[in-house]
């Protein structure tokens, strides 16, 4: 097969089974894929076996390669990296698996900037979100460019925090470059684009399947030098990347919450298998700052206001609530209130961002 250059590297992307792991062996046997290409049946059959070797040498990939060839013509920033380049980051690149080419689209200089990935649920809470949000932006404030994966929930409030700050965000997504996913990630996407950076290791037009999230989270793990875990379930993605992320050496943070909240779950067991239980913001900053070799933080991260006192009944339901979530009905026997007494107290607090509405008719208060 006489291919070259990028076109060669786009083959090996685009031929069906051959993952990062087959691909990487490629490379350590002939360099670079042009010459892999080159080689006979039975030399690639002794590294990828002889189905995977067959297909890498008879698969048709020209209208793939025709459709990357027009998005990078596109121009704004859309480009292309390669192991062999020399800004290839550092961190990913002694990771176990590199994905061997990666689709780009914003500021590529971000990738050589330290990192912390904050990750978390899909269906975050309020409270969630918003530590989510505040912390990002204080990360950015001390220099670490945040990453994530551009999911709805805490790594949609991740990227928007750290976007306020001029470390920015990198979103490594499990899709297509040219796919936004969730849909509602859409403005995201944009300010991402020309703010920050957008990366995937997919061909364009990949869908959001499954089994692209483990692979999109092991970039994330492998791109930042610690990994913070706001809220998760048992069986959250974001544990994915908390694990690989010990597993590649890097440091481990997870926010603690409620023992009966489902949401806190998965931050439990990380914390109890290891991770760093973290109540505020230098908790992280404090074992990162060293091997970031970051100097003082330049930009003070400015205090959240306090909330506004409550007094009388709504002081008394607050106390009541405790900060475990709660049913009405629970809150009723609690406080001898009727049903419509309670709901108007209730709509009060959530007005004033002193509580939440959770799924299942449960109330938690925020502050």
């Amino acid at each position: 097969m006489n291919l070259t250059g990028l076109d060669a590297w786009l083959h090996c992307l685009l031929t069906p089974g051959l993952g990062a792991a087959h691909w990487l062996r490629v490379l350590q046997g002939w360099g670079e894929p042009e010459h892999a290409l080159a080689a006979s049946h039975a030399a690639l059959s002794e590294v990828l076996g002889a189905a995977l070797a067959r297909r890498l040498l008879s698969h048709d990939s020209q209208a793939g390669r025709q459709a990357v060839h027009d998005w990078l013509a596109l121009g704004d920033n859309r480009q292309l990296l390669r192991l062999d380049d020399r800004d290839y980051p550092v961190p990913l690149l002694h990771s176990p698996t590199p994905p061997p080419l990666l689709f780009l689209h914003g500021r590529r200089e971000l990738l050589n900037r330290p990192m912390i990935a904050v990750v978390g649920s899909r269906h975050a809470t309020v409270q969630g979100a918003a530590t989510a949000q505040a912390w990002a932006k204080g990360l950015g404030q001390a220099g670490f460019t945040v990453v994530s994966g551009m999911a709805a929930g805490i790594d949609a409030a991740a990227h928007a925090g750290a976007l306020e700050t001029p470390a920015s965000s990198v979103a490594v997504i499990g899709t297509g470059i040219d796919r936004i996913y969730p849909a509602s990630n859409q403005a995201l996407a944009r300010q991402l684009a020309e703010q920050g950076l957008i990366v995937s290791e997919f061909p364009l037009e990949a869908k959001p399947l499954a089994m692209h999230f483990p692979r999109r989270n092991r970039i994330i793990a492998g791109l930042s030098l610690g990994c913070l875990v706001v809220e998760a379930s048992l069986k959250s993605g974001s544990l994915i990347t908390g694990r690989l992320a010990a597993d590649y050496g890097r440091e481990v943070f997870a926010v603690p919450g409620s023992i009966h909240s489902t949401h806190a779950k998965g931050c439990h067991r990380l914390i109890r298998d290891g991770a760093t239980l973290v109540e505020c913001l230098d908790d992280i900053l404090q074992p990162l700052a060293a091997p970031a070799g970051l100097p003082p933080t330049s930009t003070p991260i400015a205090p959240s206001a306090p909330p506004a006192p409550v007094q009388g009944e709504d002081a008394a339901l607050l106390a009541a609530m405790g900060f475990d979530p709660v049913d009405s009905d629970t809150l009723c026997g609690r406080l001898g209130l009727t049903a419509d007494a309670l709901s108007a107290m209730l709509l009060r607090l959530e007005m004033a961002g002193r509580l939440e509405t959770l799924p299942g008719g449960r109330y938690q208060r925020m502050a």
